[in-house]
């Protein structure tokens, strides 16, 4: 045998088209400019747009886009003889983005995409085409931007049984909570700013509603615990009802308040819960300032990971948009989900209300003689141990701040305590109910 064996003639360009010309893909067609010779080593074969397809053709995206054949029908995209991937980033979790990824997977051509919410709602159905066809399915930047975490938990942590995954998965909230934490701002003040910024839409309701979190915790979950994905069952609350006087009470208290996503899955079944929360103020959560996003994963031989970075962005999300091209450009795939889609098992959905632990609950009350004596007595009928009460004055509301820390007890006996208090005269806005974590 020679010792010096012939050179393997070099591999064709990866063709690919872009479907969706805005913030995000105008990042992809920088990216691969800028990096080109780079990308090309790392992936062991040049990677070429040659065609891409938005709404307006016209529109002024400050980045030249004469030299890639336009497509007015983004079906055309699939047809064409000379694409070999396809990256969706159109948005939605409906309409002409599933459409695409419907007719770009059965066509036996790669599918790259962004798109979060088409992955929560159709990503089985997707997943299992791609079987079908033997086709790579890859959404890096559905989750947490930037940061490499479905790499990590599809490949690195691959060997290990995932304990629970949680996070923080907006950066718009954490946004928000962060100028709420470092200003003393109100929720609204905070937003505006963030919407002055651009990390908050006109109309915010998928981020400050915990919507567009969820879509995420739920993609974690099915990657973590080899489950078939469920947004149905992930609850789901926001920040809306965060007032300053929640932030400093935390603060005293010795924690900070941030939006987490929660799944974890015991004998009881799989409980994915998106909702502000207590966060210890010496665990790393409590110091991802900003629009940053962190993720953390506890499996049972490689122990805690911890992932954190920019979530959202032209640059963070073209970099994983990128990095999954890169992985079809070396032949580097598998099942979507870490496993093929019959090897996934529908977890019940766990009883939210079983689960133990200390609870932060704030009141805003009338300040009159009994009200105090109403509280007491809601917590003691369902069954509610208090292990500390403060009463304050606010200048942000008409009456007076109750907070009340509980002892470690099932959730349902506070919310049990809290419908109680729902009738009450006395109560002047709706409670805020946040979990303490002991994490």
């Amino acid at each position: 045998m020679s010792p010096h064996p012939a050179p393997t003639a070099p591999r064709p360009p990866l063709r690919v088209a872009l479907a969706g010309i805005g913030v995000v893909g105008g990042g992809v067609v920088r990216l691969l400019e800028t990096n080109r010779d780079l990308i090309a080593r790392r992936a062991g074969r040049t990677i070429e747009i040659v065609a891409v397809s938005a709404r307006d053709r016209h529109k002024d995206r400050g980045i030249d886009l004469s030299r890639y054949r336009w497509e007015d029908d983004m079906d055309a995209l699939v047809a064409a003889d000379d694409v070999d991937v396809v990256v969706e980033m159109i948005g939605g979790a409906d309409g002409s983005a599933l459409t695409l990824a419907r007719h770009t997977l059965g066509a036996g051509k790669a599918l790259v995409t962004a798109n979060k919410a088409m992955i929560a709602h159709h990503g089985l159905d997707l997943a299992r085409l791609a079987e079908e066809t033997d086709t790579p399915l890859k959404y890096e930047a559905a989750v947490a931007g930037g940061i490499p975490v479905i790499k990590a938990i599809r490949e690195g942590a691959s060997a290990n049984e995932i304990a629970r995954v949680y996070g923080i998965l907006n950066g718009t909230c954490n946004y928000i909570l962060t100028q709420m934490e470092r200003n003393g701002a109100s929720f609204a003040d905070a937003l505006a700013a963030a919407q002055a910024e651009g990390y908050a839409e006109a109309d915010p309701t998928f981020d400050v509603d915990g919507i567009d979190a969820a879509h995420k915790l739920s993609i974690l979950a099915a990657l973590c615990f080899g489950t078939r994905l469920d947004i149905g069952a992930v609850a789901a609350d926001g920040i809306r009802g965060l007032i300053a006087a929640d932030i400093r009470e935390a603060e005293a208290l010795g924690h900070r308040v941030r939006l987490i996503g929660m799944a974890e899955r015991n004998g009881d079944g799989l409980y994915q819960h998106v909702q502000p929360c207590l966060v210890p103020a010496d665990h790393p959560l409590a110091y991802v300032p900003g629009a940053l996003n962190a993720v953390v994963t506890e499996g049972n031989f490689v122990g805690r990971l911890f992932f954190e970075g920019a979530g959202a962005g032209a640059g963070p999300t073209a970099s994983a948009i990128v990095a999954d091209i890169i992985d079809i450009a070396r032949d580097e795939y598998g099942p979507a989900f870490a496993m093929p889609v019959d090897s996934l098992d529908a977890a019940p959905v766990a009883d939210a209300g079983a689960r133990i632990g200390k609870h932060y609950v704030r009141l805003i009350v009338e300040d009159r003689i009994g009200v105090l004596a109403e509280i007491a007595a809601a917590m003691r009928d369902a069954e509610v141990s208090i292990e500390s009460f403060i009463q304050r004055g606010t200048d942000e509301e008409d009456g007076v701040v109750i907070v009340l820390v509980t002892h470690a007890g099932p959730a349902r006996a506070i919310h049990a305590a809290l419908a109680i208090l729902a009738g009450s005269d006395h109560v002047v806005s709706t409670p805020m109910l946040m979990p303490i974590l002991a994490l």
